[in-house]
């Protein structure tokens, strides 16, 4: 099979070394359009789960991955001058530019060709190829030119953020609450080398506006932010990229179907979720072990991507689920900012649920408290929270306008 794989990010890179470790004679490029050793982001989070999945599929290069890892098992959160913090399951981080190295370097190894600096069009995809895979991400310009075909939907969250690195080391996932003047402001934090860690700052825009943050020059804004966090940064600074980094909002994306022909959607060209979660570099990885396998398994092509599309599909529900509420929790901050702050930081932890918005916050931390002692209650919580979930997503479908085209 002759394979063009559009993007080399990590869901094509990793779908390239499954495809050639099922079958050494698959032809297979990944084209990029950026260069080798360019890449957005810092660090990207995953969980054990994840890491067990990659040693199954690719012992190789899950090893390097593992060994090249840090890890935490504490979450840490600071509201205004207390703090407190939780123990929970493992976490690890990796620099993105590091994961794509090894990716990279194990697809090669592998035989797959790589073609850096080499944008691939709508307009110039190979003739020749058995499939094509759209890996080039949440503004996929293939995707985009069928966008009525997929049935492409973009929502755009409420809250202002900006993807900042630090050489503050955190020990644990942090997150850091300040009020100011203006409204709350705040991050996630978290390490992903022996000297680097990630933070995501958030804001409501009208707190972002308040603070001059939207009309203040990119080093200026980095340092009022390092001032707001100076309680938590220890006089380290925030990063920027070379060549700027912007605040941005969150554009979560969706497709009614992703494939067209011999055409496939993988990853973030195929649906995002809200970065609160940290689930975008899992779910790419997922996508490709999911579409590696279904190709393996039927022989015929429309066959095996029929099964890549409704698996992933039915897996992403929950995720997707989990992720709008996360975003809405953050949303309505102010909500839950006058618990005290380790009853706030567990009705974080709860911002998963359905009914969390629907319940008073002191209310609803009695209530989890007590289903945690009580069976009946666990089944009250386990019954009613899908039938809330399942009537709100209805709600959310029946009010949908139609797909609209990438920006």
């Amino acid at each position: 099979m002759k394979v063009a794989c559009v993007g080399g990010g990590p869901a094509g890179l990793y779908l390239s070394i499954l495809l050639k470790r099922q079958d050494p004679s698959h032809d297979i490029t990944v084209h990029e359009r950026d260069p080798e050793g360019s890449t957005y982001g810092w660090g990207v989070t995953y969980w054990r789960e994840l890491l067990d999945r990659l040693h199954e599929h690719d012992p190789e290069s899950a090893r390097v991955l593992d060994a090249d890892s840090v890890r935490w098992s504490d979450g840490v959160a600071h509201v205004r001058d207390l703090t407190t913090r939780h123990h929970g399951d493992q976490g690890h981080g990796i620099g993105r530019h590091r994961l794509l190295e090894i990716l990279a370097g194990r697809a090669r190894d592998l035989g797959v060709r790589l073609e850096y600096e080499r944008e691939i069009t709508a307009g110039d995809l190979p003739s020749d190829a058995d499939l094509v895979v759209a890996a080039d991400g949440v503004r996929s310009a293939l995707r985009t030119h069928r966008s009525a075909h997929f049935g492409t939907r973009l929502t755009a969250g409420r809250n202002p953020y900006i993807w900042l690195g630090t050489t503050k080391v955190f020990d644990a996932f942090t997150f850091a609450f300040v009020e100011t003047g203006h409204g709350w402001i705040w991050f996630y934090g978290y390490g992903y080398g022996p000297d680097r860690s990630t933070c995501v700052v958030e804001c409501a825009p009208e707190t972002r506006a308040g603070l001059g943050l939207d009309r203040a020059s990119e080093a200026d804004g980095r340092a009022l932010l390092e001032r707001l966090f100076a309680g938590v940064l220890d006089g380290h600074p925030l990063l920027g990229r070379p060549g700027g980094t912007p605040w941005q909002t969150f554009r979560t994306l969706t497709n009614d179907t992703w494939r067209h022909g011999n055409l496939v959607l993988l990853g973030d060209a195929a649906h995002t979720t809200h970065y609160s979660i940290g689930a975008g570099t899992t779910l790419a990885l997922e996508d490709a072990i999911a579409l590696a396998t279904a190709l393996r398994e039927h022989a015929d092509l429309p066959q095996a991507l029929a099964r890549y599309e409704r698996e992933r599909k039915a897996a992403l529900l929950p995720v997707q689920s989990a992720a709008r509420y996360s975003a809405q929790w953050y949303e309505n901050l102010p909500r839950y900012m006058d618990l005290p702050p380790e009853r706030m930081f567990a009705l974080l932890g709860q911002r998963h649920s359905p009914l969390l918005p629907h319940v008073p916050p002191r209310l609803y931390y009695r209530l989890d408290r007590a289903a945690g002692r009580l069976e009946p209650l666990r089944r009250f919580k386990r019954w009613l929270g899908p039938k809330v979930a399942r009537t709100v997503h209805a709600r959310a479908l029946s009010s949908r306008e139609r797909p609209m085209s990438p920006g």
